[in-house]
């Protein structure tokens, strides 16, 4: 009698005995009201009197779907996300609503759409880290009353229609060539004010043009495969016949 009372007594504890991991919380019901949490370990729970859930308080990861959104600047565009979280009080988690994954899933979606449609293209496209951070304290606040903590929220991916994108990538090219233009005027302008400086020395200094020249022509003679042409203005050369045919035709010159 008394070893078949004591098996009931162990097969009553075993059939009590609720493992909970290190990463879960668990939360006991006594004849339907909270009582307390069950940390890590093995835990008894009374039969038909008692129940629990466990909760697990590993950060989790939401994938916000696909969210149709108008800016702020009339444009169309298609937003997903990631949010990261984590059950930080448990009892609320479960006693204040009542599927904590999908309301912060639902929660997210209408804030992001509210959030694109407050900025403009630019906005959006320039400053993605600021709206995923104003996404994440809007959404923290509101899932602080179900025991949530919101980590990071993450934008993935930012679709334009067709010919928008066409659009943008034409203002980019637009922008590069303005830049290009700027940095080679400015190049040209530094080389005129360093040639400037040049001459004013090389006309200040006898002789230096001169020793300049010598140099430009030693140079260029240095390669075969050049051909230098001298310029010499025209009234040198108008001189230069003229005094040749005064000197053919002149009788005192034989």
């Amino acid at each position: 009698m008394f070893y078949t009372i004591l098996t009931v007594v162990i097969v009553l504890i075993l059939a009590s005995l609720r493992q909970i991991n290190q990463y879960e919380r668990g939360l006991k019901f006594t004849m339907g009201r909270f009582t307390s949490i069950m940390n890590p370990g093995w835990r008894l729970i009374i039969p038909i009197f008692q129940s629990y859930r466990k909760v697990d308080i590993r950060v989790k990861a939401v994938d916000v779907p696909d969210q149709k959104a108008i800016t702020r600047d009339n444009v169309s565009v298609t937003v997903n996300a990631v949010i990261y979280y984590k059950v930080a009080a448990a009892e609320k988690a479960i006693i204040e609503v009542e599927d904590f994954r999908y309301a912060i899933s639902q929660y997210a979606q209408t804030t992001m759409r509210n959030i694109v449609g407050e900025v403009t293209l630019d906005e959006l496209l320039g400053n993605r880290d600021k709206i995923a951070e104003r996404i994440r304290e809007i959404v923290e606040k509101e899932t602080d009353a179900w025991g949530l903590k919101v980590n990071n929220v993450e934008l993935k991916d930012i679709s334009l229609p067709s010919d928008m994108e066409r659009t943008i990538a034409k203002q980019a090219e637009a922008e590069r060539e303005k830049r290009a233009v700027i940095i080679n005027s400015e190049g040209e302008l530094a080389a005129a004010g360093n040639m400037a400086k040049a001459a004013e020395i090389l006309s200040a200094t006898p002789g230096a043009l001169h020793l300049r020249t010598l140099q430009s022509i030693n140079d260029v003679s240095s390669d075969q495969s050049n051909t230098i042409v001298f310029t010499i203005p025209l009234e040198v050369m108008q001189a230069y016949m003229g005094y040749k045919n005064e000197k053919k035709y002149n009788p005192a010159s034989l």
